[in-house]
């Protein structure tokens, strides 16, 4: 038989109602005649309280124990709550220790650093900040799963190990092993943009979400070697729509945690960074902007601003540059399109100029590009072409050739960072404290 939340609990109680509950004590105060206990399981930002009288017949054996960290089960009567912060209280009729906690347990009453919380990862979900995030996740996800499916999309699952590299030159995970299983070089995947494609032009529209892996040594706080990726493909689709859909995507997403989440933005509000909030409401509320990658350096060039990077026609754009340009120049989302060829990927569809190709970058203010996306290349000998200027093997890409040569059609998709995208709604400074198992080098605990 399963309890009620604490969340439904403080949601839908009535003074009155008998209770049960159970989860973990926050704090636990013992006064002369009375126990108070702060209990949590999890549901939400706030704990219920939980009065203990002398009456009970484990209260001198049992419950003048308890202290942060302890497991019990209570049953009793919800009562009108004196303090702030919430309209109830449960008065305990009876409480069971379901599991002790021992005198080190590492989590009291005061705020830890993330970087000593990443030290005991497998306890930092109990603590607001980490609890808060993990529910964020999971209305994300969510919400992600809800706007593809009320859309005809297929959820297409991709591989993990692979023997395509989607992004040309990417650094990978080599599989120690796999060439005698597998008879190829197998290696984690990068991406299931590749996979995707194969679904796209049967299934006209799928998207992916799942995990992928970049073995580059950056230990920063906005990478990570594990993330999970999200990539929708849709067929007979162009950059235009492409843009379009990326546009609805976030500003969907947003306002579900925005609707569902209230209590923990509001704490990421307070404790974490001010403006967060805000931050969300304008994306979804506010049109994005529009311009080339050209158009955009020569706005870059023309500020006046010293970057640590330097500006200049060819050079993909930094963090410092995406910001300014969402921050200082629109104030407001902006989708970069139409960058040099040179410094995108072999799929992507090339522009009648020579130079460029039909790629789109999703920025915002605060962290810069939050999704990637562009017009896949759908003509085969343009493509092929593409493929031998780059020193790709076209035996290996031949089934991605057959693409173009069996009912080919122009088709677009993009990725989202689903990690990058957790720490723009938080606000959460590293990206290692928006994931619960974070891989990143020198680490992977668990």
């Amino acid at each position: 038989m399963t309890t009620p939340s604490v969340k439904s609990v403080l949601a839908e109680g009535r003074v009155g109602d008998p209770v049960t509950v159970q989860g973990w004590l926050r704090t636990a105060r013992h006064s002369k005649g009375l126990s108070f206990l702060d209990l949590t399981d999890g549901s939400c930002l706030a704990g219920l309280q939980v009065v203990a009288p002398p009456e009970l017949e484990n209260y001198e054996s049992e419950v003048r124990l308890l202290g942060t960290g302890w497991a019990v089960r209570v049953q009793g009567e919800l009562v009108e709550s004196p303090g702030k912060g919430q309209h109830v209280e449960l008065r305990a009729a009876q409480l069971e220790v379901v599991g002790e906690a021992a005198d080190d347990y590492p989590l009291q009453k005061k705020r830890h650093s993330f970087e000593y919380l990443r030290t005991i990862a497998h306890l930092r979900p109990r603590t607001n900040s980490l609890g808060a995030v993990f529910r964020v996740r999971n209305v994300a996800a969510r919400a992600i799963h809800q706007f593809f499916q009320e859309r005809g999309f297929v959820w297409l699952h991709t591989p993990i190990l692979t023997g395509a590299d989607a992004e040309g030159a990417g650094e990978m995970f080599e599989v120690e092993g796999g060439e005698a299983f597998f008879g190829r070089p197998t290696r984690l995947t990068v991406s299931g943009q590749l996979e995707a494609e194969i679904g796209a032009l049967a299934l006209s529209n799928v998207y992916t979400f799942g995990p992928t892996f970049r073995a580059e040594n950056s230990n920063t706080s906005r990478h990570l070697a594990e993330f999970w990726m999200v990539e929708p493909e849709m067929a007979f689709c162009d950059l235009r729509g492409n843009a379009e859909l990326a546009e609805s995507f976030l500003r969907t997403v947003m306002k579900a945690i925005l609707d569902d989440c209230a209590e923990d933005m509001a704490f990421f509000d307070e404790r974490i960074e001010k403006g967060v909030a805000a931050a969300l409401e304008h994306v979804v509320e506010t049109p994005f902007e529009q311009m080339t990658y050209t158009e955009a350096v020569k706005r870059l060039e023309a500020s006046g601003q010293k970057f640590e990077h330097p500006v200049h026609w060819g050079a993909d754009l930094q963090s410092e540059h995406e910001r300014w340009l969402t921050e200082q120049l629109v104030g407001k989302p902006l989708v970069v399109t139409d960058y040099p060829a040179g410094i995108k990927a072999f799929y992507m569809y090339a522009n009648d100029d020579g130079k460029t190709v039909r790629a789109l970058d999703v920025l915002v203010p605060r962290i810069g590009e939050i999704i990637g996306g562009s017009q896949r290349e759908h003509r085969h000998d343009v493509l092929k072409e593409r493929m031998l200027a780059q020193g790709l093997d076209l035996d290996e890409y031949g089934w991605y050739l057959d693409l173009r040569r069996f009912g080919s059609v122009p088709h677009a998709g993009f990725g989202l960072g689903f990690e990058r995208m957790v720490q723009f709604a938080t606000g959460m400074a590293n990206i290692r404290d928006v994931i619960p198992f974070p891989r990143v080098p020198g680490y992977a605990e668990f």
